[in-house]
């Protein structure tokens, strides 16, 4: 169904925008904002990549604010509605089984062009209004791409070098899909609207673009050798991103004006990006803080010890293990993790394991085995056999 004047079409009437927003018929602009905005950033793609429902609802969200957000086509949301709950407005089969055009009818109700008959066709499409209508603008469709990138750029922050693909505008013809050198002419089928009539379940009709030129209104008796015809070609083109500081591995970004070109000078989409990051030989990475894995000895968990460990992009600092220190226990060295975005950094995670030595000499062997036999009235596994009877 086409898109008609103010940016309305005529399903939306089937919707139920408020429920959608979860507000009530009789809300305020101000409380269809608030509840858009706290909708929104519960769904916002960004914050849940992985999580295809919260993109839908976002999705229908934002198609619910830009109808309820204008004053102008709430008004004619509602009077729609209005329209459809009193039966006035049929979904198919015509007007007592007749098969009635829904144009005809309003156009005789409204004692012949002008008036009511105008209104819907402007409101839905067709009709005499949308007859002569020139093919609008299109935006661009929306384009994805994956950049991979490094443990420390991804952390910083980096631009990079985006290839992207997409539809165009035929590079032989510029669009028109005619043959170089050759001139047009009006469209037979559409007679130079861009559109054809269409009926629905034989209740009313409704244009659509018309097949045979596109909604170019114009046709060529030779199609261009390139596009044969359609007007379109393939583009390739190279962009430089940025990748915010901080980004996480997964994380989808959205640049906007990036995507593909518009059509009949619309916009060009959106660009969206997810980011992969390469992973690190010593540091990981915990939300806005560092993590890093320290080897001890037997000796330094058992006694304590000082262990100098290294830091991202700074100078090692020590960390203090104390005497009796068991494998898996973490530290925190403040101030040392990743960079936030208020300047600030996270801290470093250091989590120490203790390492068992794959082959003794004879004097560690030894000192061992001396160990061993001081501590044999230890009864390290005494428990295991007491819990496991209860």
């Amino acid at each position: 169904m086409s898109e008609a004047g103010n940016g309305i079409r005529a399903d939306w009437a089937n919707k139920d925008f408020y429920a959608e927003l979860g507000v009530g018929k009789g809300a305020t602009a101000e409380e269809v904002k608030k509840a858009y905005r706290k909708l929104a950033r519960a769904n916002h793609p960004d914050s849940h990549p992985d999580d295809p429902a919260k993109h839908e609802k976002f999705k229908r969200v934002a198609e619910a604010y830009d109808v309820l957000g204008d004053a102008e086509k709430r008004k004619r949301y509602d009077q729609a509605r209005e329209l459809f709950a009193s039966g006035g407005f049929p979904a198919g089969g015509g007007f007592g089984g007749g098969g009635i055009n829904l144009e005809d009818l309003l156009r005789d109700r409204a004692g012949g062009g002008g008036g009511f008959g105008d209104l819907f066709g402007d409101f839905l499409g067709f009709g005499a209004g949308a007859r002569q209508r020139s093919p609008r603008p299109a935006r661009g469709s929306d384009l994805e791409t994956t950049a991979t990138v490094g443990f420390v750029e991804a952390l910083e922050g980096v631009t990079v070098s985006l290839r992207t693909t997409s539809d165009s505008a035929c590079p032989t013809c510029s669009g028109t899909g005619g043959k170089p050198g050759t001139s047009p002419h009006r469209c037979p089928t559409c007679e130079g609207t861009g559109f054809v009539e269409s009926t629905v379940g034989g209740a009313f009709s409704m244009n659509q673009t018309c097949p045979a030129c596109g909604g170019r209104q114009l046709v060529y008796d030779e199609a261009c050798p390139t596009c044969h015809g359609s007007g379109r070609g393939r583009s390739s083109r190279t962009i430089q991103a940025k990748v915010p500081a901080g980004v996480k591995d997964g994380q989808r970004i959205r640049l906007r004006g990036k995507g593909a070109p518009g059509e009949r000078g619309g916009p060009a989409g959106d660009l969206y990006v997810t980011v992969k990051v390469a992973p690190h030989r010593v540091f990981g990475r915990k939300g806005d803080h560092l993590t890093i894995d320290v080897p001890i000895s037997i000796a330094e968990a058992a006694l304590g010890a000082e262990v100098k460990i290294p830091t991202l992009g700074g100078p090692p600092v020590t960390l203090r293990v104390p005497a009796g220190t068991p494998t898996g226990r973490t530290f925190r060295v403040r101030g040392k993790g990743a960079p936030r975005a208020d300047g600030s950094r996270g801290d470093l995670l250091a989590t120490v394991e203790v390492q068992v030595p794959g082959s003794l000499g004879d004097e560690a062997r030894q000192a061992l085995e001396a160990y061993a036999a001081a501590t044999a009235h230890v009864p390290l596994r005494a428990n295991l056999f007491s819990e496991s009877e209860g």
